[in-house]
């Protein structure tokens, strides 16, 4: 499933591909624009998506 969202620090609007397999995943992307590392979590129930989170890596 394509999500888009926005880069928490260049506010440009990205997308990622997202496996409704994968019911609960947690992991670190870099943005496609800005290439700065974020924190990506998401949470299925079934094939809907219920949860999705961008975070700023604090720090960096």
């Amino acid at each position: 499933m394509e999500y888009f969202f926005t880069c928490p620090y260049c506010w440009q609007r990205i997308s990622m591909i997202l496996d409704p397999s994968e019911e609960e995943s947690s992991y670190v992307e870099d943005c496609e624009v800005c290439c700065r590392p974020i924190e990506i979590r998401f949470v299925f129930s079934g094939e809907r998506l219920v949860l999705f989170d961008a975070i700023r890596m604090e720090g960096i």
